[in-house]
Parts: structure tokens; sequence; C-alpha cells
């Protein structure tokens, strides 16, 4: 009866999510774009070939580069093999297309409502199913048992929160986490929650994010920016709403070149308007031009994509986003291994593992809010011994942890021979 009320809303909320993509568009056009993808309506076919067609769903940005990782530990373990790769949003799927070889296929990941999983599998016939990180869709996932059809959470992590929550909704979640064939978890603490909400065949093979080696080129062109810049950098990376502006508050009178870098590309322009109203100079990274070298400005706004690892390598300190508000923090991997140090607020419970192993190693320092996140990194700006501590040891941190993408390939290849 209860699982009954989920699908009727589920099929009920379909309008709703039309006028919500609609209006998502005018921002990000390539929500407009294939929309009938996402209720399982189709004008691709299913990829011709021998090999297995693996379905990977990477909702966002942040999974679909770790789906980036695993893909190719998994395209050397499992050769011949073709992708069928759903993302959630327009940012995820942009940073999809790159990965995308002959014979493989990108298409919106299917809502979960009961008709549009059923098409979504009768069309595609995958021969088994990857799930990034937290992506649990309960008739995704009864379809997909029911079918005999094998999907694992890859990369798996699960905050007490999120456990939490799921606990609350326990007479649905509870059947969803057990259909999944198996589950990978990045942390012990993360499998034991996993095991807890009723997923099997947990096992713990670590973080894709280790695994990804920061794009050369991208780090000499933040070297040069540094190189160019006349004070030292303190960066806001991946800020969130509410953290910029009380970063801005905070800011004060020191020798410093402010970098700005939010989180999510449709508030670019808000946090510019943001900046000037805080009566601050400003110069935007889409401005720099050919020359591709900083304009003079009180605050630097770092409006790309793609570019983080040139952000982090142009920083001298970097103020983690998303963990001065109850967000749960960001990744903070990418910044150990351009050798960035890291200040994190209180709020890192998504990513609690790696932030507690980034404070023990000595990569990253926790403040309890921006303003004493600025203090502290006005003071490692200004000590050039402690500065370099922390960059060694977040190379050393980032460089210890590596080796998940072979292990998941493995379990990849193991599942797809059991089928």
């Amino acid at each position: 009866m209860l699982r009954a009320t989920y699908n009727l809303v589920a099929w009920l909320a379909q309008p709703l999510l039309r006028r919500k993509l609609l209006r998502r568009a005018q921002a990000e056009p390539g929500y407009g774009q294939h929309v009938n993808e996402r209720f399982g309506q189709y004008e691709v076919a299913r990829p011709d070939g021998d090999g297995p067609l693996v379905w990977i769903h990477a909702v966002s940005l942040g999974e679909t580069r770790a789906a980036a990782i695993l893909l190719t530990a998994l395209r050397e373990r499992v050769p011949g093999m073709r992708l069928l790769l759903t993302n959630g949003t327009a940012t995820g799927r942009a940073e999809g297309e790159k990965l995308l070889r002959p014979g493989d296929l990108q298409v919106w990941q299917p809502w979960d409502e009961r008709g549009a999983v059923r098409r979504f599998f009768a069309h595609f016939r995958p021969d088994m199913g990857v799930l990034m990180e937290t992506e649990i869709w309960p008739n995704l996932l009864f379809e997909s048992s029911e079918q005999g059809i094998p999907v694992a959470l890859a990369n798996a992590r699960l905050s007490e929160k999120s456990l939490r929550a799921a606990e609350r909704g326990a007479w649905l979640m509870r059947p969803a986490y057990g259909a999944l064939a198996a589950a990978w978890a990045q942390t012990e603490d993360d499998a034991k929650r996993l095991r807890a909400i009723g997923a099997n065949r947990v096992s713990v093979l670590g973080n894709l994010k280790f695994d990804a080696q920061p794009d050369h080129a991208l780090i000499a062109r933040g070297r040069a920016w540094r190189a160019a810049a006349s004070k030292p950098v303190v960066m806001l990376a991946s800020s969130r709403e509410g953290e910029e502006a009380e970063f801005l508050k905070n800011l004060g009178q020191a020798p410093v070149q402010w970098l700005i870098v939010p989180r999510h590309p449709q508030r670019f322009d808000e946090v510019a308007e943001l900046v000037r109203a805080h009566g601050l100079s400003l110069s935007r990274r889409s401005s720099w031009g050919e020359a591709d070298t900083p304009s003079s400005a009180d605050v630097w706004l770092g409006d790309s994509l793609g570019e983080m690892a040139a952000y982090y390598s142009l920083a001298d300190v970097a103020l983690l986003g998303g963990s001065f508000e109850p967000l749960g923090g960001q990744n903070l991997i990418e910044a150990a291994a351009c050798g960035c140090p890291v200040l994190m607020g209180p709020h890192t419970f998504n990513f609690h593992e790696a932030a507690h192993l980034a404070e023990n190693a000595g990569a990253a320092k926790r403040v309890p809010d921006i303003s004493a996140a600025l203090s502290a990194a006005r003071y490692l700006v200004g000590d050039v011994a402690a500065n370099a501590a922390m960059r060694d040891a977040g190379l050393a941190f980032a460089a210890e942890h590596r080796g998940a993408a072979v292990h998941m390939a493995d379990a990849v290849a193991l599942l797809l021979s059991e089928k």
C-alpha cells in the first residue's frame, strides 16, 4: 500500500517536473534538451555490439568525474564494453559527454516513476548497472531486481544524517537498498551504515576521487596566474549560498588577493552582484581574455567550469565551501592533490572520513566559522614554512589513498561474470 502511494505521487509529480525543467532551462539551456528522455521516451536506439552494455548513473558533476575514473579502469578490465551513461544535471551531462566513445550512449536519468523506469529498461536492456555514491532510486532498483539486472552502488557513502532520513522512510528505503546487488563503500563507517539500512554484499573499496590525477595543463595555468599575482591568494572554493556574504563581510584589511569560485554556475552573476554590493572591485575569469591573465581587482570570481585544478594551483589557501553552512562540505581531495592547504568549517558530514583523514595528515585544519578561517588564512599566507608543510602533507595524503578504481573495476567484472 505504501509503495503504491509512492508510485502515485511519482506519477502525479511529472507535470511539476516538466515545469521545473522549463524554469531551470532559462538559466541552463541543457535542462531544456531531450526532456522526454526523463520520462522513458527515447529517440536513440540501444547501442549495437558484442560487448556487455554497462549502465552507469552519475547525477551531477562530481559524481560524473568519479565515474570517469572508474570507467578508465573498467575499459581496461572489460575490453569491448559499451557504456550507457545517465545523468541528472546539465553540468553532469556536459561533463559526461566527454567520456563517450563509439558504441557508447548518453541519456537523462529516468524519473523514478514506474512506467518511465520500465520503458528505460525495456529500451536499453543493460547487462548491469552502477549507481554512483548516493543515488538510491526505489523504482529503478525494484525494476532492475525484477528483471535480473544486477545494480551496484559504487564509491558509496552514507552519512549519519542520510541514514536517519532513510530510517524514517524505512518502509521504502530498506527494500530499495536491499535490491542492490552490491555496495562498494568508501569507508568502514559508510559500510556499517549501508548494512544497517539493508544493503547486501557490502565491501570497503576506497574513494575513487583519490585516483583522480589533476590535469597538468590546468596546474601550469594556475601557477602562471599565481606568478602574475602581486599578493598571496586566498580562495573560497566551491562556495554555496550564504557563504559568500559571510566571507565578504569578514575580509577586513589585508595584503591578500581574494578569489571566490561558486559551486553552481547559475549563481555566478548573483555572486558578482554581491561582491559589487560590498563596494569591492571585481574581475571575472571569463573576462581575462586570450591573454589568460588576471585583471587587477579586490576580488577575482572563478566563473568557469572544469578549472578547479587551476584555481587550487593558484591559491595559497582554500576555504572549503559547503562546510560553513550546514550543507555537508565539498570534496577536498582535489585540493590536496594540487598541494593547496585547506581550511574547513564545522559541517563536513558528506565527506566525513576524507575530512578527518586530511586533518590528521596535516593537509587541512578545522575552524568554527568563516571569520576564524580568514584569520587562519592570513596567518598561513604569512608563514612560508607552515604553508609549505600543509602543501606537502596534502600531496602525500592524496597519494597514500589511491587504488580504488582498480578494485571497483574488478568488482564490476565479477558481477558481470555472475549474471
